[in-house]
């Protein structure tokens, strides 16, 4: 008894962009993406732009839980409701920074634990 080969299909299983056929292993040929011909969308901001916006934005909600915690204080503030709001809002927004940071650097870990 004996087995028939597969009969070859050309590009069975061949993900356009990654060269990998698990049909039958690896491309001989693995496309590759010469960076310098990646060009600026434009209308999108660099992430180190939009970075220091949000950073900038978490600070504007500080300073202003801060200032109506200054006019609750000295009793100028009509409704206490704001200031709660505006204290909760800058605690939840400080708490998704934590954690996105935290992700960032245990991100960066792991890629440092890599072996080459």
């Amino acid at each position: 008894m004996s087995i028939a080969p597969i009969p070859s299909m050309p590009d069975f299983g061949l993900a356009p962009g990654f060269g990998i056929n698990p049909a039958y292993g690896v491309a001989a040929q693995v496309p590759h993406t010469d960076v310098s011909s990646v060009g600026r969308v434009e209308g999108v901001e660099s992430f180190g732009t939009m970075l220091s916006s949000k950073l900038g934005q978490l600070d504007s909600l500080h300073a202003r839980s801060d200032a109506l915690a200054v006019r609750a204080v000295t009793g100028d503030l009509q409704d206490i409701h704001e200031y709660t709001i505006a204290a909760n809002e800058a605690g939840v927004a400080t708490q998704l920074t934590v954690a996105v940071r935290n992700k960032a650097v245990e991100a960066f870990n792991e890629i440092m634990r890599m072996q080459m």
